[in-house]
């Protein structure tokens, strides 16, 4: 059995945040999407007592004591990790110019960019893609289900949870036995490091209404968008002003002129 993927929980997190800074935003109104909600604000209320009691101090801890550099390589090295996935979906998904693509950027990082560390395939102006199979089974029809708050893993829904079990036997730190110890350090780095590029966006959410709402609508929205290239159809988009749709315009009729005065002994107009 693989270890759960935390960094991806991270790294959702961490875009659904950079969505704030568009603009995105939570109406408060309760989602359809989230028929399990008090149970999900439970595991958040765990998963944020978790982050401020070790995770949040440990990325800070490690970005004060690693140099930027070191950091640039960690994220490149597990991003290459992560082509495999990409180069299978886009197959499954039927993107052979993507897989082509991807393919061709791992193969240049792990060679010519020392297992990854490097990064020769951007500059090379290779373009970067990011498929997995929930965005697969999306991309074939198959809904994506109640959203879930998974404790330690983050924000998923009943169709990427355990998908994300298939993508991790595709990543390379899985083709070998490196050992359990081995593994489960990389993945922790994995974790810190990304938890560490997440710092700066903490004031962003922490300005949040409603912090459990926000990351919700934030990370269903990126998800829509990925399985869908970004061109979503506009009948699964969300809009707050739609709930005013059903609602009866009451037009107000205008007033009649009011007659004019009657001047003493003149009969009525």
């Amino acid at each position: 059995m693989p270890a759960f993927d935390l960094s991806r929980a991270w790294r959702s997190l961490l875009l659904c945040a950079a969505i704030a800074l568009g603009g995105c935003a939570t109406t408060g109104e309760r989602n359809p999407a989230d028929p399990w909600e008090t149970t999900n604000r439970q595991a958040f209320a765990f998963n944020e007592a978790a982050d401020r009691g070790v995770l949040r101090p440990t990325a800070k801890a490690y970005k004060a004591a690693t140099p930027e550099w070191f950091r640039t390589g960690v994220g490149n090295f597990f991003e290459n990790l992560s082509s495999p996935a990409t180069i299978v979906n886009s197959l499954l998904q039927g993107k052979p110019a993507e897989a082509g693509e991807q393919t061709l950027r791992f193969f240049l990082n792990t060679t010519l960019g020392i297992g990854g560390v490097l990064d020769p395939a951007t500059a090379a102006e290779l373009p970067s893609h990011d498929e997995d199979l929930g965005q697969t089974l999306g991309s074939w029809g198959v809904p994506s289900g109640p959203f879930l708050m998974i404790p330690l893993l983050g924000p998923s829904t009943v169709r990427d949870f355990p998908s994300d079990f298939v993508d991790r036997f595709l990543r390379p730190l899985f083709w070998f036995n490196i050992g359990s110890e081995a593994r489960w350090g990389a993945l922790v780095l994995d974790i810190v490091d990304t938890r560490a590029r997440l710092l700066p966006l903490d004031a962003t959410l922490n300005r949040a209404y409603d912090r459990y709402g926000f990351i919700r609508d934030a990370f269903l929205q990126r998800r829509l968008y990925q399985v869908f290239d970004g061109n979503p159809p506009e009948s699964l988009l969300f809009d707050p002003l739609d709930e005013f749709d059903d609602e009866p315009d009451d037009e107000l009729e205008p007033e009649p002129d009011p007659e004019p005065p009657v001047e003493p002994g003149q009969p009525p107009g």
